[in-house]
């Protein structure tokens, strides 16, 4: 079985960026160049995971297949979907090519990521049906985006003429649709092949992806988009679902993680009653990545946000090695991975709040009073931050110490915890521009 991302719309194939890149007296910016710090956007980020995911998959099939290590087929494929999803949700990119990201695109992200969540967190209960909809997903949008790179004149037509990251660029998409597609007949058909032949094309698919996100990044930055489709001045005549979505990374990250706690919160409680089984490496794995998407893409850890250096860039990938490896073998990372994510909860709530509430305490004696003026969102924002603090910190306790908090309390701090991601979205989304 095997699975790779087939749905990279990349940059370069927006009717702006075509216009540009289809003369061939263009030359770059001058003054670009490859800076100390990691300049790799959202898109190239998701497509460097998954070739993390691809690369490690098809090592540790080898193992699989000798009977070595064990293989949970259901996280897998569920990890593969929720990454899926979250491209679709914070970039607008499907597996079938970019489309404009209405609610509606938005809506349908959300319910593929809770699908894929499903599989991660409760083994057998789609096993079937996970599968298939993954190598639909690769197998039919490798094929469709394929075609429209060879037959859409404005892209691999004209880009394999330009010497240079364009001509890189087809090259890398053909691999990747192709590879896609392959890998979604094997996923739909395993009889086709077997698990040696399948390790040794995901590890060629990961290669390509890691090639891919190379030239989606060099790509953006050799030939920078100069300006923004305009917004359609008919859009308050459309139907809510269908008006685009503004939502920028963090908003559109903070309301995916707030799904995944308030899903994972509703599960717990059957399965604290005993009706569901219940995968902790899957749950591990998943947190794990998404918080190294957040690591990769903006910088942003649980203890603050910092400049993309290098040994952050490294802190990401670790990050993203460790939960592909839970999610595709489980029982051998579950306790590391349980104490990990506890300290990371804890400190991302203690180090925030020491640093928010630090200063009143120590000048406790001036009786310090906050300036009139503040607008009420940031007074929010304060007050949100604070308690989601406090309920991560409750959260790393239950992890640290199973069993000192009942499981049902469990369940009803982590409904908090994605109802505060969902309030935090909405107060973000209403603060003034220079805020």
């Amino acid at each position: 079985m095997g699975m790779v991302q087939a749905g990279a719309e990349i940059p370069a194939g927006r009717p702006d960026m075509a216009r540009a890149t289809s003369d061939p007296t263009h030359t770059p910016e001058p003054g670009l160049r490859q800076r100390r710090e990691f300049t790799f956007t959202l898109e190239p980020v998701i497509l460097l995971v998954l070739s993390v995911f691809m690369l490690l998959f098809g090592l540790l099939l080898f193992r699989i297949h000798t009977g070595d290590l064990p293989y949970a087929p259901d996280s897998t494929y569920g990890l593969f979907l929720v990454i899926v999803a979250l491209q679709v949700i914070t970039l607008g990119k499907t597996p079938f090519g970019g489309i404009r990201r209405s609610w509606l695109v938005i809506l349908i992200g959300i319910a593929a990521a809770v699908l894929g969540m499903s599989a991660c967190f409760i083994p057998g209960l789609l096993s079937s049906i996970i599968r298939i909809l993954v190598g639909v997903i690769l197998a039919f949008g490798g094929a469709v985006q394929f075609f429209q790179l060879v037959l859409d004149r404005q892209r691999a037509a004209i880009w394999i003429t330009i010497p240079g990251i364009l001509r890189h660029l087809t090259v890398a998409c053909g691999l990747v649709y192709v590879m896609a597609f392959v890998l979604g007949l094997i996923t739909l058909v395993p009889a086709l092949t077997n698990d040696m032949l399948t390790s040794v094309l995901l590890i060629i698919d990961g290669a390509s992806l890691f090639y891919l996100a190379w030239c989606v990044e060099v790509t953006e930055r050799t030939y920078p988009v100069a300006s923004r489709v305009k917004a359609d001045e008919k859009r308050h005549r459309r139907s809510f679902f269908f008006r685009d979505a503004p939502l920028p990374f963090t908003t559109a990250l903070l309301i995916f993680l707030g799904v995944l706690l308030a899903f994972l919160a509703v599960l717990l409680v059957p399965i604290n009653l005993g009706l569901l089984l219940f995968s902790p490496d899957g749950q591990f794995g998943l947190l794990l990545v998404i918080m190294a998407i957040q690591v990769l893409g903006v910088g942003e850890t649980p203890v603050g946000q910092f400049r993309r250096s290098w040994p952050v860039v490294l802190v990401g990938l670790v990050f993203v090695s460790l939960g592909v490896f839970s999610c595709i073998v489980p029982g051998i990372l579950t306790d590391l991975l349980r104490i990990m994510l506890a300290v990371l909860n804890i400190a991302g709530g203690v180090v925030p709040l020491a640093l928010r509430l630090g200063p009143m305490v120590m000048q406790r004696d001036n009786r310090p009073t906050l300036p009139a003026g503040i607008p009420a969102p940031l007074v929010h924002l304060l007050v949100t931050q604070t308690v989601l603090n406090l309920v991560g910190v409750l959260f790393g306790v239950s992890m640290l110490l199973p069993g000192l908090i009942p499981g049902m309390v469990v369940a009803v701090i982590l409904f908090c915890n994605g109802l505060l991601l969902f309030l935090l979205a909405y107060i973000l989304g209403r603060l003034p521009a220079a805020a």
